[in-house]
């Protein structure tokens, strides 16, 4: 019986991700049945986990037969809301966001890069990725007109805040916030921080802290 999402762990929904990953891989090499064991191996975690996070969700494999892979890659998928085309924002098109932009392989994830948004007048109307950068003034708009569903924010961190509040108005509910701030929003609008000086502090940490990965293994 599936647990209410509510109740899941944030841990395993980031494990999910990874594990979605690993199938991924084995059906694109033809590879049709795995097992918690490999599957831990891969993840870096242990079989018992494996099996505990999956267990959230439903029972999805059989005892001694393993996973069908793309049986539990298509599960993954629905537990993550994989099974649609998800439309995205960037707010804020200096190099990060340019970055971002062009990723190559948006669509391959059930992304889809729907619109780019600045206030710097030297930036909005130029193209790129295929896009025209808009003014900010312009979400709110072609937010309803595009269906957007997702904003990044990559802003400076002192303007974070006001890029939250614009994607908050303009009715996103979920925001993938690269800037390196603390941003408040509803309780209804989720917010991924994406941080990567936290975890370059954290690697200095583990660096000179060796034996910790060991006794958390």
């Amino acid at each position: 019986m599936a647990h209410d999402p509510r109740t899941v762990p944030s841990a395993t929904i980031s494990r999910l991700v990874t594990y979605l990953r690993i199938v991924t891989q084995l059906e694109q090499g033809g590879v049709r049945t795995t097992s918690s064991e490999y599957l831990a191996k891969e993840a870096q975690v242990s079989a018992f986990q494996i099996r505990k996070d999956l267990a959230y969700f439903g029972r999805f494999g059989t005892r001694g037969e393993g996973y069908t892979v793309p049986t539990l890659r298509r599960e993954i998928e629905r537990i993550l809301g994989l099974t649609r085309q998800w439309r995205v924002a960037i707010v804020g098109v200096g190099r990060i966001g340019e970055a971002l932009a062009n990723y190559p392989n948006f669509r391959d994830y059930h992304f889809e890069l729907k619109g780019l948004f600045d206030l710097d007048p030297a930036k909005v109307g130029r193209l790129v990725a295929g896009l025209e950068i808009k003014h900010l003034s312009e979400l709110n708009r072609l937010v309803l007109e595009q269906g957007i569903d997702i904003g990044f924010i990559t802003v400076p961190p002192k303007a974070a805040q006001d890029a939250a509040d614009a994607l908050v108005q303009a009715g996103i509910k979920g925001i993938l916030n690269f800037a390196p701030t603390v941003i408040e929003v509803p309780r209804e609008v989720h917010v991924e921080p994406v941080d990567f000086l936290a975890g370059l502090k954290r690697l200095s940490f583990y660096i000179i802290n060796p034996q910790l990965k060991e006794e958390l293994a």
